[in-house]
C-alpha cells in the first residue's frame, strides 16, 4: 500500500484520536474502523480488525501514516470478540508486547472457542436448527460435512486470549486519558462501549465521546441473536451427546434462559443516558446524534416484536418466523450461512416475547412451535 493510499484510510478525530479503515475480506460491511488513542505511555488501539494479510498490511500502513510503528502499541482494548474486531489482536501483541483487554464474558467465549473439540459446533448447529424447524435441504450439508470430517474453519479458533479484563464502570488505567468502560450486552454477552470523558476537541455540546463498537451504528441495526454456547443446553438449545444426538427440550427459549434482545434494549437506554457529543463506531462513520439513533433502534425492535406477535396468531417454528421477517433482501436471496444468523435473530426476538409473556412454546412440539399469548 502506497503512502497516499494509506493516508486515505486514516481519519483524524482530534484530541489524540484517529481511525483507520481496516478491510474485512468478502463482507458487505467493507471495513472495521480501528481507533488509535494517544496516551502518556504510548498509543492504544480500540479493536484491531480481521485476521487477514491485507487487513494487517492496511493496519500497519495506517499506523505508519501517523508515524506509529506496530511495535509502539502499548495496549489493545477490544469492544467484543467478533473476528472483525479481535482478529488481529494476537499479531499486534506478538509484534509489540501490548496487553489485550476484553470483558470477561467475551473472553470466556474466546477461551471456549479455542478449546472446542472438532465437530462440536456442527453437531450443535445441526441439532439446534433441526429443533428450530430447518428443512432437510438446509440440514443436509451440515450432516454431510460432519460425516465426512470436513470441518469448516470457524473464525476465532486461534484468536488471542486476552490478558486483562475490562470491568464495567471502571475508569481504565490509561495514563493521561479518562476512558470509562460501559457494559453493553446484546450484540455479544460481553460487548463494551468506551466513554472518553473529556471535552470534545471541537467544543460540541455533550459529555465527551463514545467508542461504540457495534452497539450503536449510524445506519446499521446490529445483529442480535442468541448467545451461542454448544455446551450450555439451558441457554441455547438441545442437550448434545458426544454423537450430537439426544432428545430436544420442550422449549429452547424457555423463560429461564438469557434475553439478548432485552439486554440490548436496556444497553441502548444506558448509552442514551450518557448524553455524549459524538459517537465513534466501528463501522460506517462518526456521528453526533446518539439520542436520535437510539430512539430509531428502540422503535425498530418494538415494531419487529409487534409484527412477530401478530404472525404468531398462527403457530410457527423459529425457521418459519425467520422466513417471514423483513431482512435487507428476500429470504430466497439470503446466503446459506446468513440464514443461520437470521434464525438466531428470530429466536432472540421470540425469547423476548416469551420473557414478556406474549408468546409460548406449544408443549411437546418438535420442531418447536410458538404461538402468541
Amino acid at each position: 500500500m502506497g503512502a497516499t493510499e494509506a493516508t486515505t484510510q486514516v481519519t483524524e478525530h482530534g484530541g489524540g484520536v484517529w481511525s483507520i479503515k481496516v478491510p474485512i475480506p468478502d463482507n458487505p460491511l467493507g471495513h472495521t474502523l480501528v481507533h488509535l488513542l494517544d496516551t502518556d505511555r504510548g498509543p492504544v488501539l480500540i479493536d484491531t480488525g480481521w485476521d487477514d494479510p491485507t487487513s494487517w498490511d492496511t493496519l500497519v500502513a495506517g499506523l505508519a501514516a501517523l508515524d506509529v510503528r506496530v511495535e509502539d502499541i502499548h495496549g489493545v482494548l477490544i469492544t467484543h470478540h467478533h473476528p472483525d474486531h479481535h482478529g488481529l489482536s494476537g499479531q499486534v501483541r506478538d509484534a509489540s508486547g501490548a496487553w489485550i483487554a476484553m470483558h470477561a464474558a467475551d473472553t470466556e467465549v474466546v477461551r471456549r472457542t479455542r478449546s472446542a473439540e472438532p465437530g462440536t459446533w456442527l453437531d450443535y448447529l445441526t441439532a439446534k436448527l433441526a429443533h428450530a424447524g430447518a428443512p432437510e435441504d438446509h440440514l443436509g450439508p451440515l450432516r454431510a460435512a460432519r460425516a465426512s470430517g470436513r470441518m469448516r474453519t470457524l473464525p476465532g479458533l486461534s484468536a488471542a486470549l486476552p490478558d486483562r479484563e475490562i470491568a464495567p464502570g471502571d475508569l481504565l488505567p490509561l495514563a493521561g486519558r479518562r476512558l470509562r468502560a460501559v457494559w453493553t450486552p446484546g450484540h455479544t454477552p460481553g460487548h463494551v462501549c468506551l466513554h472518553l470523558e473529556e471535552d470534545h476537541p471541537a467544543n460540541l455540546p455533550g459529555h465527551g465521546r463514545l467508542f461504540s463498537g457495534d452497539h450503536l451504528l449510524p445506519g446499521i441495526t446490529p445483529h442480535i441473536g442468541l448467545y451461542e454456547d454448544p455446551d450450555d443446553a439451558t441457554a441455547t438449545g438441545p442437550q448434545l451427546r458426544p454423537s450430537g444426538e439426544g432428545p430436544p427440550p420442550s422449549s429452547p427459549l424457555r423463560s429461564s434462559g438469557g434475553d439478548p434482545l432485552g439486554d440490548y434494549l436496556a444497553s441502548l437506554e444506558r448509552i442514551a443516558a450518557l448524553g455524549v457529543a459524538e459517537v465513534l463506531p466501528a463501522h460506517q462513520h462518526a456521528f453526533t446524534t446518539p439520542r436520535e439513533r437510539v430512539e430509531e433502534l428502540l422503535a425498530h425492535h418494538e415494531e419487529r416484536l409487534a409484527g412477530l406477535r401478530a404472525l404468531l396468531t398462527t403457530p410457527l417454528t423459529p425457521w418459519q418466523i425467520a422466513e417471514r421477517m423483513e431482512w435487507n433482501r428476500p429470504w430466497d436471496q439470503i446466503p446459506y450461512g446468513s440464514r443461520n444468523i437470521a434464525v438466531s435473530e428470530a429466536e432472540a426476538h421470540l425469547r423476548r416475547l416469551v420473557k414478556l409473556g406474549h408468546a409460548e412454546a406449544v408443549p411437546g412440539s418438535d420442531p418447536v412451535v410458538y404461538v402468541a399469548m
